[in-house]
């Protein structure tokens, strides 16, 4: 009798351990944000990749992660500096940059950078916000968290040739980002997400 309970509890032991951990994703504002935004992209990643999303108290912006330009906020030191085992979603609404060589340039302004694949991104509204009704904003930040969150998730930039893909590669200008349906990857993506 003892053998068969020790057994038992052996097994339900090993099976517990072997259960998928639930994923999360820790949104983690850097700098004030509206928190109306902040609510947007909990949900809008929870319905979309089915991960659940938790947020994280406000950290301060500091001098090391600015750019050379001290202008605006160097979107690589950002993930260096917050890069952690967690998922992490950082969320700025000041500018931020990082160095384009195909174009030669130190400081490219950019709407979001994360890792490929990694555990870190981060996203800025400062672009986005730019000739932008409310609604439009709100879709552009949607589509560019999701995308970032892609690249996490080991996802490149699509060259499946449809417009409609979120892990289009913008190539900074908004128009393809606004050209991008909202909540959709094209099949070759979402066939890479969902293995």
């Amino acid at each position: 009798m003892k053998c068969w309970l020790v057994l038992f509890f052996v097994a339900i032991t090993v099976l517990s351990c072997n259960r998928p951990k639930p994923k999360v994703v820790y949104i983690q504002p850097l700098g004030s944000i509206d928190s109306v935004n902040l609510r947007l992209i909990k949900s809008s990643v929870e319905s979309f990749y089915h991960i659940t999303c938790l947020i994280k108290p406000v950290i301060g912006l500091s001098p090391d992660i600015l750019a050379d330009s001290k202008t605006r906020y160097e979107a690589s030191r950002i993930l260096s500096k917050y890069n952690s085992k967690q998922n992490l979603l950082i969320l700025t609404e000041r500018d931020i940059a990082c160095q384009n060589l195909a174009r030669h340039v130190k400081e490219w302004g950019v709407f979001g950078l994360g890792y490929e694949p990694g555990t870190t991104c981060v996203i800025s509204t400062f672009r986005l916000k730019r000739n932008a009704a409310e609604q439009l904003f709100h879709q552009r930040l949607i589509k560019v968290c999701l995308h970032e969150i892609g690249h996490n998730l080991g996802l490149k930039h699509c060259t499946s040739g449809d417009k409609r893909c979120m892990m289009n590669d913008a190539n900074g200008t908004i128009k393809v980002v606004d050209e991008e349906q909202a909540c959709f990857l094209c099949e070759r993506c979402r066939r890479r997400v969902d293995s």
